[in-house]
C-alpha cells in the first residue's frame, strides 16, 4: 500500500501516539510547562480539530502508511493556539498562520519525513493564498524529546528566518511568496523514503469524528 499525505482531520484517532492524540498544549489558555502532554484531553483535542476545520479549514497534514500515522504537522491561525502568547519571545503576529508542532514516529526519524511534512504544509498554505507562516522553534542546546516546538536548525534548513530572536525559543518566519512554484511531487518523495514497512490495519475513527460516529 502506497504511503499517502492526508488532512490531519482525517487521520485515525488511534494512529497518533497517545500523548499527541490527547495533547492540548498549544490549545490550552493557561501557562504550561513547555512539554508535549503537559495537559491531555482527548475529547477537547478532537473538538479542536473539528472546530478549526469547520471555521478555517484543514489544520494539518499527516503521512500515513497502511492506516498508521508516520508523522504529522499541525498549523492554524494563532488565535487557535492561546498558549503561544506565553512564549518568551513574545506573542505571534495575529494575522500570520502559525505552525504549532510536528511529530515523527521514532522509527521513522532521520529519514527525511520531517522535510516532506513541512513542504506539504507550506504547499497547502501557499495554495490557500497565505502570504507567510511563523513558527516558534526550540533553540535549546540539548533539545528535550518531549519538546512541543520544532527544532530551530530544521526550520532554518527549510528556509525560515529569525523574526524575533531569543536564546531558547525564537520566533521564525517564512515568506511563502518567495518560494518557487510548487512543481515537486511531494507524494512521490514520501513514497520513496526508506521507512519501516507497515502492516495495513482497520479503518478507525478520525480525529474530527466522535467515537459514536466510527
Amino acid at each position: 500500500m502506497a504511503r499517502t499525505l492526508t488532512g490531519l482531520s482525517l487521520v485515525a484517532n488511534d494512529g497518533l501516539p497517545a500523548e499527541c492524540a490527547g495533547c492540548v498544549f498549544w490549545e490550552h489558555d493557561s501557562r504550561l510547562a513547555r512539554r508535549c502532554g503537559a495537559v491531555c484531553d482527548g475529547p477537547a483535542a478532537t473538538e479542536w480539530v473539528r472546530r478549526v476545520s469547520g471555521e478555517w479549514g484543514e489544520c494539518g497534514r499527516a503521512a500515513v502508511d497502511g492506516g498508521e500515522v508516520l508523522g504529522f504537522i499541525k498549523y492554524a491561525p494563532p488565535e487557535y493556539f492561546p498558549q503561544a502568547r506565553y512564549m518568551p519571545s513574545g506573542p505571534p503576529a495575529p494575522d500570520v498562520v502559525m505552525i504549532a508542532c510536528m511529530h515523527i514516529s521514532p522509527d521513522a526519524r532521520g529519514r527525511g519525513l520531517g522535510g516532506v511534512l513541512m513542504r506539504a504544509a507550506l504547499r497547502d498554505l501557499a495554495q490557500r493564498q497565505e502570504r507567510s507562516v511563523q513558527v516558534y522553534a526550540d533553540a535549546s542546546p540539548t533539545r528535550s524529546p518531549d519538546s512541543p516546538l520544532v527544532g530551530v536548525d530544521f526550520c532554518l534548513r527549510q528556509g525560515f528566518i529569525v523574526d524575533r530572536p531569543h536564546g531558547e525559543v525564537p520566533l521564525l518566519r517564512l515568506d511563502l511568496k518567495s518560494l518557487v512554484t510548487w512543481t515537486e511531487n511531494i507524494e512521490a518523495v514520501l513514497d520513496s523514503l526508506r521507512l519501516p514497512i507497515r502492516v495495513p490495519g482497520r479503518a478507525p475513527a478520525t480525529l474530527a469524528m466522535p467515537k459514536g460516529d466510527s
